[in-house]
């Protein structure tokens, strides 16, 4: 090569790198809020948010170079809930991404622009989060976690684990729409099958223990725990009032199974945190939530404790056993 066409070559690259350069430091970084409503060490909180970071990333998102994400972990607390709604609301984020029906709430209450997905939410109609499943109308949508019957059949499985049940005690959280509306569809699916039902609430451990130990003193007796977020502050409790008061008892959370519960069902929490992504991409991309109708959850689970069966002195049936996802032995 000669001289001159060296320099040449040399003088046009060097050109060409500072344009390079800012082009790529133009591209816009956007900033999302995530509020958990579990603690930062919890293992169902941290798959939640690995499911939605990967989805993200498939998406072509990739943080410290086209976005930045600032997580809080709201415990399933009211008071951190709204503090921390209060921090990220505060950050102006593009886009907030809210587990829980607490989280959203909380969220809302201090904002009802700021765009927020969710997840992990039970009846958001109900619980006034959207103006309907179609079309949410206001500065939310996302997906909902089941529909009421959903009650229902928790009964019927708690009946098929343990026959002799003919008493049941449903606990819930007496402050939640969802909640109340779920104990409704126990109490409709209690009346064909022949079976008392009645409630325990859950405002506090004392109000728990209580409960249970009242209620377990007539025989045949069994437990529903619905959803809520009492149900996974104390889920340790209940586990441990069922085991000592030798209640069968159905769970609403996975991790009380694995525990040492006897049985759960129910929609799978993690799965709804990767479609969650896909709508905060198209929000980031300038759709609004309120055309973006809520989505129903489609994976539900199965998951049998045998050696919590065995220690109640329960024989579960193959049929049930051959439908789970997973079985403890």
């Amino acid at each position: 090569m000669r001289r001159r066409d060296f320099i040449n070559v040399i003088a046009g690259s060097a050109a060409a790198w500072p344009l390079g350069a800012r082009a790529q430091q133009s591209e816009p970084m956007r900033r999302i809020g995530i509020l958990m409503n579990r603690a930062a060490n919890n293992a169902e909180g941290q798959a939640r948010l690995a499911a939605f970071r990967q989805a993200l990333e498939q998406l072509g998102w990739s943080e410290g170079r086209n976005m930045r994400i600032d997580i809080r972990w709201g415990e399933d607390q009211i008071d951190l809930e709204r503090k921390y709604a209060a921090e990220l609301v505060a950050l102006a984020p593009d886009v907030i991404l809210a587990s829980g029906t607490m989280s959203v709430a909380a969220l809302q209450a201090l904002s009802r622009t700021l765009p927020i997905v969710f997840a992990a939410v039970a009846d958001p109609v109900g619980a006034g989060l959207v103006e309907s499943m179609a079309r949410p109308g206001g500065n939310a949508t996302g997906f909902m976690l089941y529909e009421y019957s959903f009650g229902g059949k928790l009964l019927e499985l708690l009946r098929q684990i343990a026959p002799d049940v003919t008493r049941v005690a449903v606990l819930r959280d007496p402050t939640n729409p969802a909640t109340l509306a779920t104990f409704g569809a126990v109490r409709g699916a209690a009346q064909v099958l022949g079976v008392e039902v009645g409630a325990v609430d859950m405002r506090d451990a004392g109000e728990i223990e209580r409960g249970v130990a009242a209620f377990a003193r007539s025989p045949n007796g069994g437990l529903i725990v619905l959803p809520g977020a009492w149900a996974s502050v104390h889920g340790a409790l209940i586990v441990a009032l069922a085991a000592r008061y030798k209640l069968p008892a159905i769970y609403s959370f996975r991790y009380h199974a694995t525990g040492g519960g006897l049985i759960y069902y129910g929609p799978d929490f993690v799965e709804p945190f990767r479609p969650a992504a896909g709508y905060v991409d198209r929000i980031l991309k300038g759709e609004k939530p309120a055309d973006l109708p809520v989505q129903a959850a489609t994976k539900y689970e199965l998951v049998i404790n045998l050696k919590t069966a065995k220690a109640l002195g329960l024989n579960v049936p193959n049929t049930l056993v051959g439908r789970a996802d997973e079985v403890i032995e």
